[in-house]
């Protein structure tokens, strides 16, 4: 399975997929012209896009996307308060299984301060997790081979942000109901089976309460797997 990163982060998030026969999107949240070019305009090849919320960073290019003929699977909240309409939108429900192409993607709810799903994408004998922008996951995953999933912050990093005045008190709340931090990611990767997992991606960091070099050593050294950094 190959993936690539076209943006990670809240200036926009959108992640391709491919295991070789069919290619995907993970996430909307670049705007179309900038999807087109990342794919050298090979929009065509793109055989879905699963869209995890309706935040502009998720679901930007989302109608752009589907105006151009191609399939979008989003949950009933944002299909709804995105006026999202026409046989290119699909709704995805938690724990009903669907296909596209050659993967079989099963949704699943996390916790963000909007309903929001995570992914987990299987193709043969290769399994996906994705998991973005919520404060936990209460799901185990068996016979995984690569995990994305945010890592947003760090705790201390956050609290001596707040201390020395750059973060506001009311934010660091709001971050700690809604994003995944590197404590949480260590906690996930800890109760999940790892043995069959060839690469960790780490997504979402905040420029300022993350720390790219410090929490790829720390998944790294936990795990003794290759982590890369989105």
């Amino acid at each position: 399975m190959e993936i690539r990163a076209f943006g990670s982060g809240s200036a926009g998030n959108c992640y391709h997929i491919s295991d070789g026969k069919t290619e995907l999107l993970l996430e909307a949240g670049l705007p179309y012209r900038k999807i087109q070019k990342a794919l050298d305009f090979g929009l065509s090849k793109i055989s879905g896009v699963l869209i995890s919320h309706a935040h502009a960073d998720h679901a930007r290019a989302l109608h752009a996307l589907a105006d151009a003929g191609t399939d979008c699977w989003i949950n009933e909240y944002t299909k709804d308060s995105m006026d999202a309409h026409g046989f290119r939108i699909h709704v995805a429900e938690e724990g009903k299984q669907f296909g596209i192409g050659s993967f079989a993607i099963k949704p699943f709810n996390l916790h963000h301060d909007i309903p929001i799903l995570g992914f987990l994408i299987s193709s043969g004998d290769e399994k996906l997790v994705y998991i973005t922008d919520s404060a936990y996951c209460r799901y185990k995953f068996p016979g995984l081979t690569h995990i994305m999933v945010e890592a947003n912050y760090s705790k201390a990093i956050l609290d001596a942000n707040v201390a020395n005045g750059s973060v506001p008190a009311e934010l660091r709340n709001r971050v700690l109901q809604t994003h995944f931090s590197i404590e949480n990611v260590i906690e996930f990767l800890k109760a999940n089976d790892l043995t069959n997992v060839r690469e960790i991606f780490l997504l979402h960091m905040s420029d300022g309460n993350g720390d790219e070099l410090a929490f790829k050593r720390e998944v790294e050294k936990l795990t003794g797997i290759m982590v890369k950094v989105f």
